[in-house]
């Protein structure tokens, strides 16, 4: 068993005196919300308190599933940073040391995968396994990841059975009629109302500025001065904030796949541009899928495509595939094509072997596994904090009638995600808890280069998001990938986007101006 976190005697000592003053202040029976209490003050006291503790790294539980030589441990935060000394809950927090020389490494590199409601637990086996991508980076940083609040080991919030929200086949997204729409509106009250049944006492406090105060008495627990970080999709506004609330906190960060962070975006705008760039790169792979005719055999014009497409959502809709995947089901899986290119083959290869009669590994792919308990759980967790994150962070519209109006309107000529899209985000209109102004996302002149990540055909996260973030972010550099599309581009093999994080993390070097990249390979059949 090891320990991180020391200062030395000096910084002990003053975060000795910050602690014992924070305890001593406020006065019994004081306003659960003293606004005196701030929260800003409640995160210096809480990182004082974590870098005095550190964290006690011992080897991973057995049913965490990580690779050895990973180890685990917790840190400590408040519920509430204005409240640092009421309740406290855990976060889990995971790392793989860093490959090199004593003289190589640099710290500790933290990671989030994006969300709201990604796990970057994994992120360590990245290092452990060698993967080729990291190879460079891990001689100089130790990889850590984490659970965010609410989400797998860290307090996990739940919003409804995870059996329950798993079962198959769902109602089409697609509403035929008015009755459709009333369907579906009740759903999401009653998943709005579970949130508050099962998680409300955590609700009020699962914003992304919690989030991210949480980022940076993780870093202070692990005894850096200044945060390494990488963030992806959500990641991204999760590091966007963390630069406003900690600018001189940052030592190196990277965002990849980046969310727009105008508070007119947040979050409702947001998913609608979603739908409109989910369209974009759906048109982009059925080009692709019609391209390769000669092996699929779904079409040989992206219409023929598409028409194939709406003949398969009508055979389910009359009669779910192996009884469970309906248009719901298969809208979930065909959505990771446009998502990832890594999912184009498998995708194209399963719809082409159930459209030549063997539907057994489209069923697989998009049917819920009933049976997988804890990936159930997983998936239901996962999205109550999405749910929770993004409901409590902006104010959302309550009037149904503009997300009747607006929903319909896209879904015109955006039909392959709008209405589905709708339905998740619904039980914010019936939020329980107070919902934020968002954070006011920019940057002083003094802040650490910042390096932008951004493929120029996103579905995800659409481009206009990251040319908005490099406005906001004094000095940052921006890093397109030309006619590509695929979501989380540091991840993928393309040596014009490699080197330059390589060269950013090693080096602390970023190009005299922005650089755009030719995308990278195709995926091939």
């Amino acid at each position: 068993m090891t320990r991180t976190g020391a200062l030395g005697t000096a910084g002990a000592l003053v975060a000795g005196a910050l602690v014992a003053s924070a305890i001593a202040a406020p006065a019994a029976g004081a306003d659960t919300r003293d606004r005196t209490w701030s929260e800003d003050r409640g995160v210096r006291i809480a990182a004082a308190r974590a870098a005095q503790q550190g964290i006690d790294w011992a080897e991973c539980p057995a049913d965490w599933n990580l690779p050895k030589p990973i180890e685990c441990g917790w840190v400590t935060v408040p519920l509430d940073y204005a409240r640092p000394n009421g309740k406290q809950i855990k976060l889990a927090v995971d790392r793989a040391r860093s490959t090199g020389t004593p003289a190589e490494r640099q710290g500790a590199l933290l990671y989030n995968p994006g969300g709201p409601g990604g796990s970057g637990m994994r992120f360590p086996v990245r290092l452990v396994t060698g993967s080729k991508l990291w190879v460079n980076t891990a001689k100089a940083y130790d990889f850590v990841g984490f659970d965010p609040r609410g989400v797998g080991r860290s307090t996990p919030i739940s919003c409804i059975d995870p059996q329950e929200f798993v079962k198959a086949p769902k109602m089409d997204p697609v509403p035929d009629s008015e009755a459709d729409k009333l369907a579906q509106r009740k759903l999401a009250r009653a998943y709005a109302d579970g949130c508050a049944e099962r998680s409300g006492w955590m609700l009020p406090h699962m914003t992304t500025p919690n989030t991210a105060r949480d980022l940076d008495v993780i870093r202070a627990a692990l005894g850096e001065k200044k945060l390494n970080f990488i963030g992806v999709s959500y990641g991204t506004y999760l590091g966007a904030v963390y630069t406003t609330l900690f600018p001189g906190h940052v030592r190196r960060m990277i965002v990849d796949s980046v969310v727009n962070p105008s508070r007119e975006k947040i979050w409702y705008q947001a998913n609608l541009d979603q739908d409109v760039a989910f369209q974009t790169r759906w048109n982009d792979w059925k080009a692709w899928v019609a391209s390769h005719d000669a092996t699929f055999h779904l079409g040989d014009t992206p219409e023929k495509v598409e028409a194939q497409w709406a003949e398969l959502r009508a055979t389910a809709k009359k009669a779910p595939l192996g009884g469970v995947v309906g248009p719901a089901e298969l809208i979930s899986f065909f959505q990771s094509a446009p998502y990832y290119d890594s999912a184009w083959v498998p995708v194209a290869d399963a719809w082409s072997k159930y459209v030549a009669g063997d539907p057994k590994d489209l069923i697989e792919g998009a049917a819920p596994n009933l049976a997988d308990t804890a990936g159930n759980i997983r998936a239901e967790n996962s999205n109550a904090v999405y749910t929770a994150v993004e409901c409590a962070d902006a104010k959302w519209p309550t009037n149904w009638q503009r997300w009747d109006r607006d929903n319909t309107r896209l879904h015109q000529n955006h039909p392959f995600m709008t209405w589905a899209n709708a339905w998740m985000n619904l039980p914010c209109a019936t939020w329980s808890t107070k919902q934020r102004t968002p954070v006011q996302v920019k940057s002083g002149k003094d802040l650490t280069p910042i390096l932008i990540v951004q493929s120029e055909r996103d579905a995800a996260t659409p481009y206009e998001g990251a040319v908005e973030l490099h406005k906001r972010l004094h000095n940052s550099r921006l890093i397109t990938e030309k006619n590509a599309g695929s979501h989380g581009v540091t991840n993928l093999a393309n040596p014009c986007v490699n080197e330059r994080v390589d060269a950013y993390l090693l080096q602390g070097t970023v190009d005299a101006a922005n650089v755009t990249c030719a995308p990278h390979a195709t995926p091939q059949p």
